[in-house]
């Protein structure tokens, strides 16, 4: 793609010399590369529903959905949604597509001072990665043994040589037993150390060759990859959504999509969880979507393009909610019923050793229903013969069971491990799991390797006669990064960069966004550009939104953001070998500090370029007649060198006196 500023004399842009970056021009022997272009917008789609959905956050969803509001909630999350969260992703997807470029060096040509955004995005883009990927390799693991039966996490290993059954695993359950001893193998502290864990560093060079392989061809390989990684794990979510709708239990689970609490409405704190969980659940902030844009035709009308990923986004977030409500109350049910069985067999062995009175002896038939039975025989017994047996036995309760669901990703294994070794067939449903899994991950590092590749290549046009080696370098020193987090303490580390630290530098990185275009270059001129570009009008509420709503929603959830992770003390949910159980332990004092400190190196770009723009004189923003038009039109897919009288020139910040 050719990219240059029309001479003349009335345009005074030209005699500023940081203009000169601007422009990136591949010439030899008269002839230039153009962009290649998605062969379908299909793909194009495909590949945006890939990356957005990632199953961390789909999971987060519902654990909001659960315990901060529920409809009012999915209420708020609606509205934080249409007014910023929609009106951003559009602004992702039309810089990208209107000038071509990658997210690197893309803001310095709309605002000379936001030049350092894009550099910031970058090193987000690249750490996420690093510890991203290593879900597959959990995954991986987990499918490796899926195919025995009954599944290693259905029932406790035996001791070698002997007939009895791990005493670590018979002080836990099997599933959580699995998870961290077998899988993990993790530590008891973050502070501890060790070697990356051999079982895990397997899969994740295995995860890494899998997503080389996969982007090496370029767009038109990873276009026809998508219709296995999306489309096939909605096919498996449907299938999901069916068999659990039929479960014991799922209609409790499914009561908790009609329960709203109308407080949540007045809580600020979730408000600020709402406004996160929009920015991540869009995948706004990181880079890939405007990479992934800067390949379609600039005529492409980018407007419909966001409203199909917010519907997309929306109805799969239903889908998959009312999925994992059900099954939480069939898993909640099933260990109810297990926690009276086994209680009524506690119980009568204790009247026989004469510790329980008689009058404590609990109902001998619970086949119909075991809890309800239990519960209601439990209710009827005088306080004082109650309080014995709870002093005994724990209460079977199942809203304190299904409540128990948490925000981290390790339960989502654990839950969902369990809940499938109840099924029938649990080995076909636990490899049907997993897979959903693996495929939705391996779409969201397709889309990351993107926000990493094609800026690169933008910003050192030789890369692009080395795809190939440059996708096998990066792949490979992302996965020597990634066995930090595979050593026994790494799933605390990334725990820290997931709930602590990513979100800062998102929230940056969109309010430097939404600044450049709607103040810097300013919106009405952007979306006449736009209009220019697309042969239609743009409504101007988008420039609305832009300028005065989104900036404000943006910088109160940042503030409350930063207010709720300074004030609440920074813990981690921890394995503690001795007593075979999950415990509740506090990052260190270096945990903050290492926090603040990536923090602060991921934004230096911008305040940096900030300044060199100050001490340049370089002003904040172009006069009001310079215009940002880009015209061109790039074949689909092509590689090779055309002609340069066949390319079409491009201008770039056109006078207005010269149209």
């Amino acid at each position: 793609m050719l990219l240059r500023l029309r001479p003349g004399p009335a345009n005074p842009i030209l005699k500023q010399k940081h203009l000169k970056e601007k422009v990136k021009v591949t010439k030899k022997e008269d002839t230039f590369l153009t962009r290649p272009l998605w062969p379908q917008k299909f793909h194009y789609i495909l590949t945006l529903v890939g990356y957005s959905l990632r199953p961390s956050q789909l999971w987060n969803f519902v654990y909001l959905w659960i315990h901060k509001g529920g409809c009012s909630f999915f209420m708020i999350y609606i509205l934080i949604l249409v007014f910023a969260g929609i009106p951003l992703l559009f602004l992702e997807m039309t810089v990208g597509q209107m000038l071509q470029q990658g997210s690197m060096d893309l803001w310095k040509i709309i605002g000379p001072w936001a030049g350092g955004v894009g550099y910031t995005s970058f090193m987000v883009c690249f750490i996420t990665s690093m510890y991203t990927n290593v879900f597959s390799s959990w995954i991986l693991f987990y499918l490796s043994h899926s195919f025995q039966f009954p599944v290693p996490w259905e029932n406790c290993p035996l001791l070698k040589n002997a007939s009895d059954f791990d005493p670590d695993c018979a002080r836990t359950t099997p599933s959580i037993y699995f998870w961290y001893r077998q899988t993990l193998k993790a530590s008891d502290r973050i502070e501890d150390g060790g070697p990356p864990v051999l079982n895990l560093s397997l899969p994740l060079f295995v995860s890494w060759c899998l997503i080389g392989a996969f982007i090496t061809n370029g767009l038109k390989s990873i276009g026809k990859v998508m219709y296995i990684l999306v489309l096939l794990p909605y096919f498996i979510l449907f299938c999901f959504l069916i068999r659990s709708l039929l479960l014991e239990g799922a209609i409790y689970g499914l009561q908790h999509l009609l329960v709203s609490k109308v407080s949540a409405l007045y809580n600020i704190h979730v408000w600020s969880l709402a406004g996160s969980q929009v920015l991540f659940q869009l995948g706004l902030g990181f880079g890939p979507i405007v990479s992934l844009a800067s390949h379609m035709p600039q005529s492409n009308n980018c407007l419909i393009d966001t409203f199909i990923m917010a519907v997309v986004n929306v109805v799969t977030l239903l889908l998959i909610t009312a999925f994992i409500l059900s099954v939480l109350g069939f898993w909640a049910t099933s260990i109810t019923y297990r926690c009276s069985e086994k209680n009524v067999e506690t119980l009568i062995k204790l009247i026989k050793l004469g510790k329980l009175p008689p009058e404590a002896s609990p109902p001998a038939d619970l086949r119909d229903n075991p809890a309800s039975i239990y519960n209601t025989w439990l209710n009827s017994l005088p306080q004082d013969i109650k309080n014995m047996v709870l002093s005994y036995v724990p209460e079977c309760n199942i809203k304190d069971q299904f409540l128990q669901i948490n925000e981290n990703q390790n339960f989502a294994f654990v839950a969902f491990a369990e809940y499938t070794s109840f099924l029938p067939w649990s080995a076909f449903w636990s490899l049907l799991f997993f897979l959903f899994l693996l495929f939705r991950e391996l779409g969201v590092m397709v889309g990351f390797m993107q926000g990493i590749i094609i800026p690169l290549q933008d910003t050192f046009s030789s890369l692009r006669k080395h795809t190939t080696l440059l996708t096998v370098g990066i792949s490979m020193l992302l996965y020597l990064c990634g066995l930090f987090f595979t050593r026994p303490p790494g799933i605390y580390f990334m725990r820290l960069l997931s709930e602590y630290w990513t979100v800062l530098p998102i929230f940056f990185i969109v309010i430097c966004e939404n600044i450049t275009v709607a103040w810097a270059y300013e919106a009405t001129r952007f979306l006449a550009d736009m209009a220019v570009l697309l042969g239609i009008p743009i409504p101007s509420i988008c420039g609305r939104l832009w300028c005065y709503v989104s900036p404000v929603v943006l910088l109160i959830l940042f503030v409350t953001t930063l207010v709720d992770l300074s004030m609440k003390s920074m813990t981690y949910m921890a394995w503690d070998s001795v007593g075979s159980k999950e415990v509740l332990r506090q990052y260190p004092s270096w945990g903050l500090i290492l926090v603040i400190i990536l923090f602060l190196i991921v934004i230096l770009p911008v305040p940096t370029y900030f300044v060199y723009c100050l001490t340049s004189g370089i002003p904040f923003k172009y006069k009001s007649k310079d215009r940002l038009v880009v015209f061109s039109k790039s074949p689909p897919l092509s590689d090779k060198p055309v002609p340069s009288e066949k390319v079409q020139k491009e201008e770039i910040l056109q006078d207005d006196e010269t149209k």
